[in-house]
């Protein structure tokens, strides 16, 4: 059964950007590879929310749902666009050169490897949860997180 989409308050909102906005941003950029086309994604993720965000049962519930329209979202503009790396744009939130190192390795991985490694080890949701947030199932979350780890461990030539 289909739940009833609610407009949501100014208040409401606000809410959500202070809140969420952050995490969205990282989640998309992350995706994506830079700025730009992050900051569009979290855009039409605020408009999916003002348009058609269902009745939440918490804000659990609520983060999950952002999570997947964003994941949703940005696989969209990957299919649209040439996916670039702007090397810039990584070195703006690393502190160090091994950061931007490791970082631009992950967002040369696949998307749904990505994914799971930024929602794993960034936002700490353990695989069942990620597993309802993207619709797989908890083993191929765990496969993911195994087949993304072992990328990293042969770029980075470690056992």
């Amino acid at each position: 059964m289909k739940e009833l989409s609610v407009r949501p308050t100014d208040d409401d909102l606000e809410n959500l950007v202070i809140v969420y906005s952050n995490m969205l941003f990282k989640l998309c950029f992350t995706i994506l590879g830079n700025n730009a086309d992050a900051e569009d994604a979290v855009s039409d993720v605020i408009v999916k929310y003002i348009t058609s965000a269902p009745a939440f049962n918490g804000d659990e519930h609520k983060k999950a749902w952002l999570i997947r329209i964003a994941t949703n979202i940005c696989r969209d503009m990957l299919k649209k666009r040439r996916n670039h790396l702007n090397i810039d744009d990584v070195r703006e939130y690393c502190r160090t050169e091994e950061r931007v190192n490791i970082v631009s390795d992950v967002l040369k991985l696949p998307f749904k490897y990505r994914t799971v490694i930024y929602l794993y080890y960034i936002e700490g949701y353990k695989t069942g949860e990620i597993a309802d947030i993207l619709s797989i199932s908890q083993t191929a979350v765990r496969k993911r997180l195994q087949y993304g780890r072992d990328m990293l461990r042969i770029e980075y030539g470690k056992d």
